[in-house]
């Protein structure tokens, strides 16, 4: 699995700006609905790589995996919720017992005070568990809107949005699904094409396609069964 990049932190979104009742959603187009067909025949069993037990497990992780592989954060997390399994546990941790725990992840120093910090947000506004809402989740340490997504999105099959990794924001742009050139702005776009009932899965069919057929720099266009679908200028093949 390649190394994911991000040019910039996750910066937290107005509340409001990304809210799903704010976007105004018209019938998805006939190319659209040919790109999901597409998507759901070659990656429906497609899933959130990162393991998890819990809501709170799935919030850290998310935290963690912010410019850092999957496979990485999944090696980390274990040792790091066998010694603080709770959300009160990670916010009386020392904050060097943290940081060591989690070092390989990059960034530990940030990630080390998000994850610590979330752990008593959680404890002391939410009573110890993952709030299941946008606008609270949003309030928590290390979730922007992004990690709310997905907390949200896997963890309680709550639709509020679309997660949009560097993966989704490549697709989505090269597939002409949006042209935003933000995070934020490309989430917009697509929560506005893409039918609600498919914003959760979709998310994880592009995130699946991208480390596996649409990379960034050599894109397989040749075995990629979107390409006629596609009119990307780095196209590396033509049919």
């Amino acid at each position: 699995m390649t190394k994911r990049t991000v040019a910039a932190p996750e910066k937290k979104a107005s509340r409001k700006a990304g809210s799903a009742r704010s976007v105004r959603r018209g019938p998805a187009s006939e190319r659209v609905r040919r790109i999901l067909d597409v998507l759901r025949d070659h990656y429906g069993e497609a899933h959130c790589a990162l393991n998890h037990r819990s809501p709170w497990e799935l919030l850290v992780a998310t935290i963690l995996s912010a410019q850092c592989t999957d496979v990485r954060v999944n090696l980390v997390t274990p040792a790091l919720f066998a010694a603080y399994p709770t959300a009160a546990a990670m916010a009386a941790a020392p904050i060097e017992a943290l940081e060591a725990l989690i070092r390989t992840t990059g960034f530990y120093h940030n990630k080390a005070k998000s994850i610590q910090g979330a752990g008593r947000v959680i404890t002391e506004r939410f009573a110890g568990k993952v709030p299941e809402s946008m606008d609270d989740l949003l309030t928590v340490p290390g979730a922007a809107r992004k990690t709310a997504n997905v907390v949200l999105g896997v963890a309680f099959g709550k639709a509020e949005g679309v997660v949009v990794d560097t993966h989704v924001f490549r697709i989505a742009r090269r597939l002409s699904l949006a042209r935003g050139d933000s995070p934020q702005k490309v989430e917009q776009e697509l929560m506005q094409g893409i039918p609600r009932d498919r914003w959760i899965q979709f998310s994880h069919e592009l995130i699946h396609h991208g480390r596996a057929v649409c990379a960034a720099r050599k894109p397989k266009c040749a075995e990629c069964p979107l390409e006629a679908l596609c009119t990307a200028r780095d196209k590396t093949w033509q049919s």
